[in-house]
């Protein structure tokens, strides 16, 4: 079944002669060669997608999908639902954890209502909801294939909404508790792997609710027969709104040149199923951290992507991706107006292979 139009599916790849001049330039700055690391990847990365080598990230959004989850009914959450409402009005109030960081880093703030288990109208939150969260899981699919495709094209309808405003960049978060649950159930079904290959913690579990959580993967894997299903099967299977939007959000970089910045085990998560229902889309995407779950380090290895930040995270929000860029605005401070050798009239360091 064909979900989008065709000019979704066919994405362009990005441009590799863009990506050289950006090398070029970095390689000219009166600095040793590659001694920016990985913020020179993301820089190349950057201006591949833009197709440009004069980086500027001046106008720059973090989308917030919110959601709850069905399959907390299990006592996979050290919290129950009404967590997520809580800190949704936190956000709303621009007092949660990265509110506060996107006001130091100059960063527009967009929370994203597709699924929070309330009736309530939060001011200042978008209210895209679709149901009032998704089944639980170990009794029947999260989601319609309906439902699915609608917060599919919640994300990529910010997108294009985000294009049309001409924002540089776009930085992604979430919000749903028990949203590490159904993170790591479509990783192990898409990657076939034992759930205890890719589940953590979540947000404080002990050893034994984290061996209840894996249990309640592996049974639905089962129930369901994951291993065999496509990803979009899984996605509405063993997923939920958040990550259904945000993978719509990865799709849309995509298709409107935009680098997205994915945050962490979440935001994985979903990028993994985008690259699968639209392969070429992961080399739209930036990885800013390293996060603490498990599925972090086998997601990015999976779609080739570099995290810049290894700090042991597990906050959400979209709190990794807007400190990572908070360091690259930094280096492109670097990128911009550093010395090159020519001006300091020096030899260029020369590469040696």
């Amino acid at each position: 079944m064909n979900y989008w139009d065709d000019n979704i599916t066919q994405i362009i790849k990005p441009d590799e002669e863009a990506k050289k001049r950006v090398k070029a330039r970095l390689d000219n700055i009166a600095k040793p060669l590659d001694s920016l690391g990985v913020f020179e990847d993301v820089l190349c990365r950057i201006g591949a997608i833009k197709r440009d080598d004069n980086i500027y990230l001046n106008k720059r959004a973090l989308v917030v999908m919110c959601s709850d989850n069905g399959v907390v009914e299990e006592g996979v959450s050290q919290s129950d639902s009404s967590v997520t409402l809580s800190v949704v009005k936190n956000m709303s109030q621009r007092k949660s954890s990265v509110m506060v960081m996107c006001d130091k880093s100059n960063v527009d703030p967009y929370v994203v209502d597709v699924g929070v288990d309330t009736d309530e109208e939060v001011p200042g939150i978008i209210n895209k909801k679709i149901q009032r969260g998704t089944k639980n899981f170990v009794n029947e699919e999260a989601m319609t294939d309906e439902d699915t495709i609608k917060a599919i094209n919640v994300g990529i309808s910010m997108v294009e909404d985000l294009a049309k405003d001409k924002y540089d960049i776009i930085l992604t978060g979430e919000m749903g508790i028990g949203n590490t649950t159904t993170s790591s159930a479509i990783c192990a079904s898409i990657l076939k792997l034992p759930a205890t290959d890719v589940t953590g913690k979540g947000a404080g579990l002990d050893s034994i609710g984290l061996i209840k959580k894996t249990l309640v993967i592996d049974d639905a894997i089962e129930k369901y027969n994951l291993y065999k299903a496509n990803a979009f099967d899984i996605l509405k299977t063993v997923g939920g709104y958040d990550i259904a939007a945000l993978t719509g959000i990865c799709i849309g970089g995509a298709k409107y040149h935009i680098p997205v910045v994915l945050d962490g085990a979440i935001t994985m998560a979903a990028a993994l199923v985008a690259s699968r229902l639209v392969p070429g889309t992961e080399n739209y995407l930036i990885a800013s951290h390293m996060g603490r779950e498990r599925l972090c380090r086998v997601v990015s290895d999976e779609l080739n992507l570099k995290p810049v930040i290894n700090a042991d995270m597990a906050l959400g929000e979209g709190t990794g991706a807007v400190m990572m860029l908070s360091l690259l605005d930094n280096v492109l401070e670097v990128y911009n107006r550093a010395a090159n050798f020519e001006d300091i009239k020096i030899d260029n360091y020369k590469r040696l292979v």
